[in-house]
Formats: structure tokens, sequence, C-alpha cells
């Protein structure tokens, strides 16, 4: 580090200037510039994000020889903003993304430090905030996966909605009961798949912007799953989901719960939806209770999860080999459980296949129980 007269500042531990301590405390990166447009100071946050490795390698030399920024349209970034020679009534520069000397995009930030004296205007210091662009860039492939995922989910269902309804339309008196019945049901299937990723939207907004609201209320869960299996057998084959009582539920009850009863229904749909879509054979839906706390079981019989992929099938748009859903539903799942006070996670059971263990609080609040 050096001082704006020139003399070498000590950098080693223990004898850091207090300015470059303070800077090192800093989140984000910092490089201060003098007035002669010489580096002045760099934290060791800044060298990070410009992906340089000393700070001998800037400090005492000029802005346009070590630290060469350009704008998305290849501008020298200092030409173009000219901090020293611009008019006296600007401040800085809001925060912008450049293109640093290792062609790394940075975001920017610049203010301005003028002297006041007797008149005197000059930019004595410029101050550059800079901060690594990796989260803005992971933000906007989030959101190029999120339309892609939208229009490639809408696509279908709306394609074959718009096709049953214009044949309908246009030739209604050529089709037997049976063909207009099948269409009109596949048209509702196609209407409710849209609903549902609609709604999946919907949550992962307020879920991300911590702006869900639950309608709380008292919630018999047993009989909440015992209805939710029935819709699941009802248009498949017998069998194929069946919903028992743990050891600790049948001697001693399930508790009713304070919770929001469209939500649960939501998440044990999402869960018994998966485990039939990817897991294979029966899927056992286990009620249980462990103190205060409620525990339901989703086992399915299929290959199950490999212990590195048991994490991430709880993240945004994560999709396993087959790439057959939308990647939304698990993600919904997990927030819902946490909004609710529980946890969700996901091993493997006893015949090999995934088990969901979701562990949610029972009991009403005293006002109400009383």
């Amino acid at each position: 580090m050096s001082t704006d007269d020139g003399e070498r500042v000590p950098t080693t531990p223990g004898s850091v200037a207090p300015v470059s301590s303070m800077a090192e405390l800093l989140p984000d990166g910092l490089v201060v510039i003098g007035a002669d447009r010489r580096v002045r100071l760099v934290n060791a946050e800044a060298l990070r994000v410009l992906e340089l490795p000393d700070a001998g390698d800037l400090v005492g030399r000029t802005v346009d020889d070590v630290l060469p920024l350009t704008d998305k349209y290849g501008r020298d970034w200092w030409a173009h903003v000219d901090p020293w020679n611009g008019a006296v009534s600007r401040t800085g520069h809001l925060e912008k993304l450049l293109v640093g000397p290792r062609g790394n995009e940075v975001l920017v930030t610049a203010r301005y430090v003028r002297a006041g004296q007797d008149g005197d205007d000059h930019v004595e210091r410029v101050l550059l905030g800079l901060r690594d662009a990796e989260a803005r860039q992971r933000a906007e492939r989030d959101q190029a996966t999120v339309l892609s995922t939208v229009a490639h989910e809408l696509r279908a269902p709306l394609t074959s909605v718009t096709g049953f309804t214009s044949s309908l339309l246009r030739r209604w008196d050529r089709f037997t009961d049976e063909q207009k019945r099948l269409m009109i049901e596949t048209i509702e299937a196609d209407a409710n798949r849209l609903t549902r990723l609609i709604t999946e939207l919907l949550d992962i907004s307020r879920l991300d912007s911590d702006s869900l609201n639950l309608r709380l209320g008292p919630v018999d869960l047993h009989d909440l799953l015992r209805t939710h299996v029935v819709r699941h057998e009802l248009g498949r084959a017998p069998g194929a989901v069946r919903l028992q009582l743990g050891a600790s539920a049948a001697a001693d009850g399930v508790p009713e719960m304070w919770a929001d009863a469209d939500r649960l229904e939501q998440i044990f749909f999402n869960l018994i939806e998966n485990a039939l879509r990817h897991g294979d054979g029966l899927v056992t839906v286990t009620l249980d209770r462990h103190g205060e706390w409620v525990i339901v079981h989703v086992d399915d019989e299929g290959e199950g999860i490999p212990p590195a992929d048991r994490e991430k099938i709880f993240g945004r748009f994560w999709h396993g080999p087959g790439n057959a859903s939308t990647g939304l539903g698990l993600y919904v799942v997990r927030g819902l459980v946490e909004a609710h006070g529980g946890t969700v996670a996901v091993d493997a059971n006893e015949a090999g296949g995934a088990r969901f263990t979701v562990r949610l609080p029972s009991g009403l609040p005293d006002v109400v129980s009383q």
C-alpha cells in the first residue's frame, strides 16, 4: 500500500496502516485512486474480485495501465466517464456491470471525493466499490430457467387444450359421445396441470420474497391424508397408494395440528405425485407421531435417490436423469413445510426406494384448545 505522497506503507501483519485495516473489514472490494490517476489502496476483496494475486501489481501505477475496465460495448470506461475532467456536480456512478482486467465481469460503483476548498472542486479521490458479478449472473440464469420452464410446460397443455376445443367446436356432430368425453377429460387434465404450474410459480415467488401467508386452523392430518389417498386412487390401478398408521399413532392417536389445510394438501399431493412419477410399485404413506411432532413417511419401491442428490432435489428446477417434471414441486414442498415450522428430508427405505420424511409440530394454541 502507499499514501498519497507516494510513501510506501508496510503491509505485514501488525503494521498495516489504519485506513488499510478499515478497508479489509469491508464486505466489498475497495480501490482508492488519487488525483494523479494512480492507485493508492486495494483491499483483499478487490484483489479476489479482480482475480489479481498481489496489491503490488496495482498500487502506485495508473488505472489506465493496471485497471482497465470496459463496458458491454467494449468502450474504455475510464475514458467514457473521466472522473477527473467531468462536471463538478458529479459525485460518482451507480453500480454498473463492467469487464475487468482478467476478462471477468465485475459490478463497479464509483464515488468521487472532491477537495472543496477555496473554490477548488477537483477530484481528490475516486473510490471504487467492487463486487463479484456471480450472484447477478446466477439470478439471470435462474430467470432464464424460469422463462424456459414456463414456456416449455405451458406449450404442451395449451396446444392440447386449443386443439381439442377447436376440434369440438368445428366438428361436434362428427364425434361419438365416448370421443367427446375423452377429449373433455383431456382438456380438464391439461387445465389442472396448468393451474398447478401457475400455483407453484406463485408459491416460489412468495417463498423467495418471504411473503407467504398461511391460513392457520385446526387440521386432522389423518383425515386429510385419507382423503388425499382416495383422490390419488381415482384414475389409477387400485392399490397404487396405501395409507397406514405407525406404532405410536396407532396406540395413542394423532393429535390435531394448527396448520394451513390447503398448504398441507399441496405438500402431500406433491410428495405422492413425485413418488408415483419417479418411483415404482406401491407408494406407502405412514402417519406417526414422536413426542410433540407428527411424522409422515412417503415411501416408494423404486431405485431410490443417490446420496449425492438427496439435498439437490429440493433445489429450484432440479431434474433427475428423466427430466420428466418441472423441478418445482419439491422446492415448494420444502418451503411450505418450513413455513409451518417443520422439516423435510429424503433417505432410503428398507426396500431400497426413496423415503421422504416430513416432521410437523402438533397441537393447538392454548386459546383454541381450552
